[in-house]
């Protein structure tokens, strides 16, 4: 059993928002430490950032209008803690406690992840897809329900029928759909709006990565300045996470669909 949501479900919109402003982060600094969160509805967007770096509301406004139109912007940006910096001053060590589990993905999981972006190419607009055994739920908003139907003649689809989605319909928070981003490596800590020297972020993909290669789950646990992970050292593990971010396009692209 397995949900996704697409790049314009309300609380995918949220994490979008959140990564790229992580990803504008890394323009100004190698090693930028960044937390990101945000909440989106109703016609407004509020932002919190904690960080090293210099940033200024002039450039966040134009990434929230960009992923999520025209609204009203309220941005509070803060210098990360003290404690928090100095931890990582020295030298890259874990930026968090934190337990991490990955989970080799499933013949299913896999089958919802192709469903859903198929139809998100057809309908870019928010959406949400459930695959239980053979039973398959599709909610898509500004849809033809009838079209979808002739595709997926045994599929629940729109139950309450055609519907618009968005956020003037429901409010969106980052890290809310952590299900459809990581399916069952799912843990506490969330995937994004965060640098990678966060264990949320490095130790997350390293153990879903490592999970699909073993093809067994995995299990790890860290506490804040922990130098070695796995018998490795925590930077191996952060640059293994950034080589994996990276290639799919930066952060903002990780928020679309998660880690599959």
């Amino acid at each position: 059993m397995i949900e996704k949501v697409n790049p314009q479900h309300p609380d995918k919109i949220a994490d979008r928002i959140a990564g790229a402003i992580v990803d504008l982060a890394y323009t100004k600094e190698d090693k930028p430490k960044i937390a990101v969160e945000v909440l989106i509805g109703h016609g407004k967007c509020h932002v919190i950032i904690e960080t090293t770096v210099t940033l200024k509301k002039k450039e966040i406004i134009p990434i929230i209008e960009r992923i999520a139109g025209q609204i009203a912007c309220d941005i509070t940006i803060e210098k990360q803690d003290e404690h928090l910096a100095n931890n990582q001053k020295e030298k890259m060590r874990c930026g968090d406690n934190g337990i991490f589990k990955g989970v080799p993905l499933t013949d299913e999981q896999k089958r919802l992840s192709d469903i859903a972006r198929n139809i998100y190419r057809q309908y870019p607009f928010d959406g949400k897809y459930i695959l239980d055994g053979e039973k398959l739920i599709i909610c898509q908003s500004n849809a033809y329900t009838q079209f979808l139907q002739s595709q997926f003649p045994n599929a629940i689809i729109n139950p309450l029928g055609d519907w618009t989605g968005g956020t003037d319909v429901d409010t969106g928070a980052t890290n809310r759909k952590l299900g459809s981003d990581m399916a069952d490596s799912v843990t506490g800590g969330g995937l994004h709006g965060k640098d990678l020297s966060k264990a949320d972020v490095s130790v997350n993909i390293y153990a879903f990565l490592r999970a699909q290669q073993v093809n067994e789950p995995v299990f790890f646990s860290c506490a804040i300045g922990d130098e070695t992970i796995d018998g490795i050292p925590y930077e191996d593990i952060v640059n293994i996470a950034k080589e994996y971010v990276d290639a799919i396009g930066g952060f903002e692209k990780l928020a679309e669909w998660g880690l599959f």
